[in-house]
């Protein structure tokens, strides 16, 4: 048997990831790929936090708010701890790659929309920076077959949405 027939006709790296070697949770106990996504998400909101100290944000309705910190601080942890039912991981080859390359354009489309935000906030950008990490929370938790994640996802991206639109709506920003 020669070494490019090692699974079905596969080369050896593709054998390794359809033997499960990082098909299972993603690299061992800590999925890396997204550790590094959600410090990537963090960054800009932690230097409009810094540049932003004494700014609170609205918190007219607390169940909303809780909600919305649940699923917020739920995803994170799924991104980065693989664990719940069933076992989170990539099925495919295509999976991975859908995986890494959406994250991919949805982060750098988070950023491009912070740095729209940090020269000219306006709602739709606002609303921008709401719908975006959601869907990389859904297409991570979709890609991974991770069902915490997805309905940690839902949670933030309803809640976060339908706090941004109601506070866009109340400070008639204009954009």
């Amino acid at each position: 048997m020669s070494y490019h027939t090692v699974i079905g006709g596969a080369d050896g790296p593709t054998s390794v990831f359809l033997a499960g070697k990082i098909g299972g949770p993603p690299m061992g106990w800590i999925n890396f790929f997204g550790l590094i996504l959600v410090l990537l998400l963090l960054t800009p909101n932690l230097i409009y936090s810094l540049r932003h100290k004494h700014t609170a944000g609205r918190r007219e309705n607390a169940f909303l708010h809780r909600v919305e910190q649940i699923g917020r601080y739920a995803c994170m942890l799924f991104m980065i701890v693989p664990f719940g039912p069933g076992t989170p991981g990539f099925t495919s080859l295509n999976g991975f790659a859908i995986y890494l390359i959406g994250n991919t354009v949805l982060l750098l489309l988070y950023w491009l929309a912070w740095m729209l935000y940090f020269s000219k906030p306006g709602p739709v950008i606002r609303m921008a920076l709401a719908v975006i990490p959601t869907l990389l929370f859904l297409l991570s938790g979709i890609t991974l077959r991770h069902p915490l994640l997805i309905v940690s996802a839902l949670l933030f991206g309803v809640s976060h949405t339908m706090i941004t639109w109601k506070n866009t709506d109340s400070t008639q920003e204009s954009g």
